[in-house]
């Protein structure tokens, strides 16, 4: 039986952030997985990669992270105390991205 080939996980953008996701807030993803579990990294690069159409990834990710300023939410508990980037991507998951940042 094959491993996952990808990881389904719901994506969720607030404050603003949706602005720069085709104006979408909710987003059903599946995450390709390799041989082994993505972790929040991973998944910060695909939606820039693959789903963010706007092109000021820097309102998004500053030094490969999400800038300061966006609170990051897994199953709504605050990524810091999920390990932040290095928490381990599980089927289902819902992650919301929610911009602090006001103006521009």
């Amino acid at each position: 039986m094959a491993e996952h080939a990808s990881i389904p996980l719901t994506i969720e953008f607030t404050g603003g952030l949706e602005l720069l996701f085709s104006n979408q807030r909710k987003h059903q993803v599946e995450l390709p997985s390799s041989n082994r579990s993505p972790n929040v990294a991973d998944l910060i690069t695909y939606l820039c990669d693959k789903l963010m159409k706007d092109p000021r990834k820097d309102m998004f990710v500053l030094d490969g992270t999400v800038r300061p300023g966006i609170l990051v939410l897994i199953n709504d508990a605050d990524w810091e105390l999920e390990g932040q980037e290095t928490y381990q991507l599980q089927p289902r998951d819902e992650i919301v991205f929610v911009s602090t940042l006001h103006g521009g």
